[in-house]
């Protein structure tokens, strides 16, 4: 099972890594930030599935979609000049409890 957050992690990072290509590509009229952007996504996608062989759907979405939503947040707010208001933390924050609390309430 940790093998598959392991890859699941990395699954998330490569995801992460293609969105903030995205916000360099220019709406895909840049080369290098929009080959970066495909191959995110390719290789986030691949870890995906093959996470899928062991967690389950619902845990592993989860899992990526809260944590690769909260990363992009945080790396706008602290290298891409998006503004960081107390409300917008604390959005942050409840999409990470969120993923816990799913976590916690999916072991059986």
């Amino acid at each position: 099972m940790g093998y598959a957050y392991g890859l699941l992690a990395a699954a998330i990072a490569a995801e992460v890594a293609g969105t903030t290509a995205m916000k360099y590509s220019e709406g895909f009229t840049r080369l290098w930030p929009s080959l970066g952007t495909l191959l995110g996504y390719l290789i986030a996608f691949t870890l995906l599935a093959q996470t899928l062989k062991t967690l389950s759907v619902g845990t592993a979405y989860a899992v990526w979609a809260g944590v690769g939503t909260a990363a992009v947040a945080l790396i706008g707010i602290l290298f891409l000049g998006e503004s960081g208001s107390l409300v917008k933390i604390a959005g942050i924050a409840l999409i990470v409890a969120g993923v816990v609390v799913l976590n916690l309430g999916g072991a059986h």
